[in-house]
């Protein structure tokens, strides 16, 4: 498999892409979000397992990018609704995480064989290349764990070391920092101009916040939010509009429905728009 990152980018750069994974890259609807509803179903004893929507709504407030915290907090709403306390519901945090990696990864830690063997991809290398060869930088910032993300990157898609700052690398999303490391890391590895645009592409509205907040503390340098539908809400034409909008409202410039649609045309449509906003 070619690399993309053998071309090297010049010093003309005219955008920095930065792509989060999950329902970017590659479909985690059965995976992820599958282990997420595993887990709260465990933990209420199989009282309750969330709806894909009622995921989506948790995922909508902003704040639950960490599919293990989004689990503790479904399971914490469930029992609340039964009129308990927090403080009264016995759940360890670290079993919970190590239930919901057994479903998404498997039992075996040096063997994957769980759910995160059977995603989807959402892009072709051959997508990246195209970005290299019209001198547009790329990255990767997800709330995905390292060892995940690596898998998608370098096992999947035969990426060969990419830029990439994962869960462990920086505050979850909405924080921006993580953001922003990604950026610095793809400047040293290539001559840019310092303060080219940068495009952030994702599926949640915590992505999107991020670009916002990026915005807030960085207003020198143009941010461009781009917006992806994750497959799970394309199923119906009102679900996806929906979504769309939340993601328009949370700050997104642009909604596509699949990451290779934002084209190099795509990219430097974008980046034409923000200098004259």
């Amino acid at each position: 498999m070619t690399n993309p990152t053998a071309t090297t980018p010049t010093a003309n750069s005219s955008a920095i892409i930065v792509f989060d994974i999950d329902g970017v890259v590659r479909d985690v609807g059965g995976s992820y979000r599958r282990a997420l509803a595993d887990t709260v179903e465990h933990f209420t004893g199989g009282a309750y397992r969330p709806s894909s929507i009622e995921i989506d709504d948790l995922k909508a407030e902003g704040i639950w990018n960490n599919d293990w915290e989004g689990s503790q907090e479904l399971v914490y709403r469930y029992f609340e609704a039964q009129g308990q306390e927090r403080s009264q519901i016995a759940l360890d945090y670290d079993t919970l995480v190590a239930f919901f990696q057994s479903r998404y990864r498997g039992s075996n830690p040096e063997n994957w064989t769980g759910y995160i063997c059977t995603e989807p991809l959402l892009l072709e290398p051959r997508y990246l290349e195209n970005l290299t060869a019209a001198g547009i930088l790329w990255g990767f910032f997800s709330g995905a764990t390292r060892g995940s993300a690596t898998y998608v990157l370098e096992k999947r898609l035969g990426l060969q070391s990419p830029v990439l700052l994962a869960m462990e690398d920086a505050p979850g999303k909405p924080d921006p920092t993580g953001l922003v490391a990604t950026i610095e890391q793809i400047k040293q590895r290539y001559p840019v101009v310092s303060e080219i645009p940068v495009i952030y592409v994702g599926d949640t509205v915590a992505d999107m916040y991020t670009i916002e907040k990026a915005k807030a503390l960085y207003p020198e340098r143009r941010w461009i939010g781009v917006g992806i539908l994750p497959p799970h809400v394309q199923e119906t034409a009102e679900r996806r509009h929906a979504y769309e909008e939340i993601l328009k409202e949370a700050g997104a410039a642009v909604v596509f429905s699949n990451v290779e649609q934002l084209s190099v045309d795509q990219i430097q449509r974008l980046v034409i728009n923000s200098s004259h906003a």
